[in-house]
C-alpha cells in the first residue's frame, strides 16, 4: 500500500536586498516594496496582504529562515521547493539558499526549482524590456549541473526512489528540452549523484501541458491555480483584469479529468497579482481557509490513483508568494487559519520531524 502524498511549498527568495534590484527598482528594494504599497481596487478587494507573526522579514537572517521552516514543519509541509535563478553561471538571489547549504540550517527538506525565465520590468518573463535574459547552450548546461549537483548532494535534499527531484519552470524555453535533460542525467551519473527526478512544471503559457516524458522529463507538476483552464471559461477582456470566485475555481479544478501520465497535484490558497500589476491585475477573489481545506482535500484523494510515482507529493503554491497573494505565511487578516487549514488536509504521518 503507497503512503499518503506530502506536501511541498513553493519557496521565493525575493525577500533581501541585492544589487540588481537595487539598480533596476531603487535603493533597497524588495518583495516587501510591492506587497506595503498595494490598494484594493474593487469593492471588498482583499489588499495589501500585509504579514503577522513573522513580520516584514529579511531572508538574509537565519533566524527567519529557521522560523519559517518551524512554522511550516508544525503544519504538516513536507518541504520548501526553493526557487532557483540561474542565467549562464550567474546565480541570483542566491543568498538565503547559499546559507542554507553551507550552514545545515534549518534541518528541513528542499528541492530547487529553475525559474528559467528573463527578468523583465512587467514581472511576467516575456521578451520586452528584459533586464536579465536567459541563453541556453550545451556548455551551459553541462555547468549548471555541476553545480546543481552540490546541492543534490546534501542530506536534506529531497529524493523520489532515491532520485534527486529537479524542477524546470518553463521547459517550452528550452530549445531542445530532450538534448538538456540527457546532458544533465549524464553528467550527474558521472558525479557519483546518480539517476535523477526531473518535474516539468505546468506553468501558465502555452504548450507547458501534455505527458512530458517524451521531452525528457518523469512527471509534470501541477501549479496552481491553472489560469489555461479558467481563461477558456471566462475570456479576458485585453487591458481588464480576471477575477476568478475561488470557490467557483475549485469546482472547476478539481473536475479536470485525470491525466495518463505522472503528475502530481497541486493547489494554492489564493492568487491576485496586484501588488506586482496595479490596477491591471488579475487574481482570484474571495479566498477562504475552508474552501482552500476542500480543495487539498481533494488532492490528497486524488492522489491514490495518480499515475506513480507522482502520488508522492502534492506542491503548494506557494509558501511566500505575497506579491502575487498567495502565501500560507501567517497574515493579519487570516492569522494562520490557512496553515491549520493544510494541517487537517495532510494525514499526521506525512509530516517531516527535525
Amino acid at each position: 500500500m503507497s503512503r499518503p502524498p506530502r506536501a511541498i511549498a513553493f519557496y521565493l527568495p525575493q525577500f533581501h536586498p541585492i544589487p540588481e534590484n537595487d539598480e533596476w527598482w531603487g535603493k533597497g528594494f524588495t518583495e516587501w516594496t510591492n506587497v506595503a504599497k498595494t490598494r484594493p481596487i474593487y469593492p471588498g478587494h482583499y489588499q495589501p496582504h500585509l504579514p503577522n507573526e513573522l513580520g516584514f522579514y529579511d531572508l538574509r537572517l537565519p533566524e527567519a529562515r529557521d522560523a519559517q521552516a518551524d512554522l511550516a514543519r508544525d503544519h504538516g509541509i513536507h518541504g520548501f521547493c526553493y526557487y532557483h535563478y540561474w542565467f549562464n553561471g550567474r546565480r541570483v538571489l542566491e543568498r538565503p539558499f547559499n546559507e542554507v547549504l553551507a550552514s545545515g540550517r534549518p534541518d528541513f527538506p528542499f528541492c530547487l526549482c529553475w525559474a528559467n525565465e528573463n527578468w523583465t520590468r512587467a514581472w511576467d518573463g516575456r521578451e520586452h524590456d528584459v533586464l536579465l535574459a536567459q541563453h541556453y547552450s550545451e556548455a551551459d548546461d553541462r555547468e549548471h549541473i555541476r553545480w546543481l549537483c552540490r546541492a543534490f548532494a546534501d542530506p536534506r535534499y529531497i529524493r523520489i526512489k532515491g532520485k534527486p527531484l529537479f524542477l524546470v519552470y518553463r521547459t517550452t524555453a528550452l530549445p531542445d528540452p530532450r538534448r538538456t535533460t540527457d546532458i544533465w542525467r549524464e553528467e550527474a551519473r558521472r558525479l557519483g549523484i546518480g539517476e535523477l527526478f526531473l518535474g516539468r512544471v505546468e506553468s501558465n503559457f502555452p504548450g507547458e501541458r501534455g505527458d512530458p516524458r517524451p521531452l525528457g522529463f518523469d512527471a509534470a507538476v501541477g501549479f496552481e491555480p491553472d489560469a489555461l483552464t479558467l481563461l477558456k471559461l471566462r475570456p479576458q477582456t485585453p487591458g481588464e483584469g480576471m477575477w476568478f470566485p475561488y470557490s467557483e475555481m475549485v469546482d472547476v479544478l478539481i473536475a479536470r479529468p485525470a491525466v495518463v501520465y505522472p503528475r502530481f497535484g497541486g493547489v494554492s490558497p489564493g492568487w491576485d497579482n496586484t501588488p506586482r500589476r496595479g490596477e491591471g491585475g488579475a487574481g482570484i477573489r474571495d479566498s477562504t481557509p475552508a474552501e482552500y481545506g476542500r480543495w487539498l482535500r481533494h488532492e490528497v484523494a486524488a492522489a491514490a490513483s495518480a499515475v506513480k510515482p507522482a502520488g508522492e507529493f502534492i506542491f503548494i503554491n506557494a509558501w511566500n508568494e505575497w506579491g502575487e497573494g498567495c502565501h500560507l505565511e501567517p497574515d493579519q487578516r487570516w492569522g494562520r487559519a490557512y496553515l491549520e487549514a493544510t494541517a487537517r488536509a495532510l494525514p499526521v504521518s506525512t509530516r517531516s520531524r527535525p
